[in-house]
């Protein structure tokens, strides 16, 4: 296991292209996913300087909050309800380029504009989700959901 990141430079696709490799190195040879998500996520904040990032966990039909890094957070989250409970509920991957906007936003940080989440799934079930939320409105595009969801593939494989 590698603990040190070395930040990229470039494209954010390149970013990701450059980042990913060290976060199998990170998450290599470790089974625990409690430790792999806190890495993960110390790992894109470093890396981005996004305000918020984290995993939301399933438990008893609400998702719990897991490792994060970034301001506090709200700890519960029920199915169905704000963007993370809603890509629970629809099973894919989210982008709110204005949180404002969306019906039901739960609203953890007044300093949040947009955010992406990314359902974890294992065996075929959302098991989580993971959260990034941004102070630029926008911010989030197709790149940051195709390369986030191989990240999160990283840490739930099947």
């Amino acid at each position: 296991m590698s603990e040190s990141l070395q930040t990229i430079t470039g494209s954010r696709g390149e970013q990701y292209e450059g980042l990913i490799p060290q976060i199998a190195a990170l998450i290599e040879g470790e089974s625990n996913r409690v430790a792999n998500m806190a890495n993960v996520t110390a790992a894109l904040k470093t890396q981005f300087n996004w305000l918020w990032v984290g995993f939301y966990l399933v438990e008893d039909n609400e998702l719990v909050l897991g490792p994060f890094q970034g301001p506090i957070a709200c700890t519960r989250i029920r199915y169905g309800k704000g963007v993370c409970g809603s890509a629970w509920e629809a099973g894919r991957t989210l982008i709110v380029d204005d949180v404002e906007k969306f019906p039901g936003h739960i609203a953890c940080s007044s300093l949040s504009r947009s955010e992406i989440v990314v359902p974890v799934f294992h065996q075929g079930t959302v098991v989580g989700v993971l959260d990034v939320d941004s102070e630029s409105l926008a911010h989030f595009t197709e790149t940051d959901a195709q390369y986030l969801e191989e990240i999160v593939r990283l840490l739930f494989p099947g």
